[in-house]
């Protein structure tokens, strides 16, 4: 799951004349204000109602979760080979194009066939915990990431100082929530297999607060004197994009096991944002965006370029149901292992690591400043 658009607010082309990826409340809703207005009312909800929510989520996972993941392939893949080749790219751009395109997945898959083949459960464990580490990693970027991309629609920028402390702040933030799970070593289960902490000494934990607790003061008191020499104003829906992100989604998320389950919904919500109005703007780029599609019948959706969007999103969901369920119940089907050591569920288990660790690494390279694709459709 890391949205990283580092962009530079500073250029004078880089925002379009409208405002906001969607608009005022869509924008709030979808970038992070959701989550400052559900998580009252599931403080609420009394915690018998955690199955209810439970397959609740297993639902919105499908409409809203999956399609996350798999826009994700959609764009990094889309014309690979010119990526690959450096047509159009320049050469480091075009080597993380490889080293996230084919190197890291490679690694990964001798990694998962190792431990399958030798049966090694504290192996695979491991992997559960590498994959929280770059989750809680993934989230704070896409927050710092989100307030940038406000940031230019709103021609309200940060300069490189401003950057820098809410880049510390990010780090800080989710380097603490990621020790308070390693304070000491546990065990639990994840996909019916055993996955183990580390164990961090509570004094690193207790150094990690004071740094958070400091990162947030300067990164407050930053954020007063921007709204001051910005005539009063703020990217206020990429603040709250980036509050959410870093404190209800990463540093509080275990506050409430119902809270926990929402929590990567609205995140998945707040990727679809940008990358709903990432795909529309490049859509609106074909030569034939404004003519009316064909049969008649489909006239209601408008010009073509929003029924190509429309099978972007429809893609999406059907590659998310490919990979997250058709692939690993064929593989659990076709693949024999040992069962009694790593339970029924394993290739559940290594797919749903394996999408959300590269995901990482393919947003990595995807969004961040340099990318020619990001500068010409993000904020057009």
């Amino acid at each position: 799951m890391a949205l990283d658009l580092s962009v530079d607010a500073s250029a004078p082309k880089a925002a379009a004349p409208g405002k906001y990826l969607f608009g005022p409340v869509a924008d709030f809703l979808m970038l992070g204000g959701g989550a400052f207005l559900i998580l009252p009312i599931l403080l609420l909800v009394p915690l018998e109602y955690e199955g209810l929510v439970a397959a609740t989520m297993v639902v919105v996972a499908y409409l809203v979760n999956y399609p996350h993941f798999a826009h994700s392939y959609q764009i990094f893949y889309r014309n690979f080979g010119r990526k690959v080749s450096g047509t159009g790219y320049d050469r480091r751009l075009q080597l993380r194009y490889i080293f996230a395109g084919i190197v890291v997945p490679l690694i990964m898959g001798a990694f998962f066939a190792y431990g399958a083949a030798m049966a090694n459960a504290r192996l695979l464990g491991y992997a559960a915990n590498a994959m929280f580490f770059f989750v809680g990693w993934h989230y704070v970027k896409q927050g710092y990431g989100m307030l940038m991309v406000d940031a230019v629609l709103k021609r309200k920028f940060f300069d490189d100082w401003d950057k820098k402390v809410l880049l510390v702040n990010s780090y800080a933030v989710w380097i603490l929530a990621w020790l308070q799970t390693n304070t000491a070593v546990t065990q639990g289960k994840y996909y019916g297999l055993e996955y183990y902490t580390f164990a961090a000494p509570s004094w690193i934990a207790n150094i990690a607060l004071l740094a958070a607790v400091a990162s947030t003061a300067v990164t407050v008191l930053m954020l007063i004197n921007r709204w001051r020499r910005n005539g009063r104003a703020l990217p206020y829906n990429g603040i709250v994009a980036y509050v959410a992100s870093l404190y209800l989604w990463i540093l509080i998320a275990r506050i409430n096991p119902l809270w926990l389950l929402v929590v990567p919904a609205l995140h998945s919500l707040q990727y679809l944002a940008v990358v709903w109005r990432y795909q529309t703007n490049v859509e609106r780029d074909v030569a034939d965006a404004a003519r009316n599609p064909q049969p008649r019948l489909l006239s209601f959706l408008g010009p073509l370029y929003r029924l190509r969007v429309l099978g972007f999103i429809v893609g999406g969901g059907a590659l998310g149901y490919l990979g997250f369920w058709l692939v690993p119940m064929a593989m659990t089907a076709l693949i024999p292992y040992d069962r009694q050591v790593l339970g029924s569920s394993l290739f559940f288990f290594i797919v749903l690591i394996f999408i959300n660790v590269h995901h990482y690494f393919l947003d990595n390279v995807m969004w961040r400043r340099g990318n020619p694709e990001v500068s010409k459709y993000l904020f057009r």
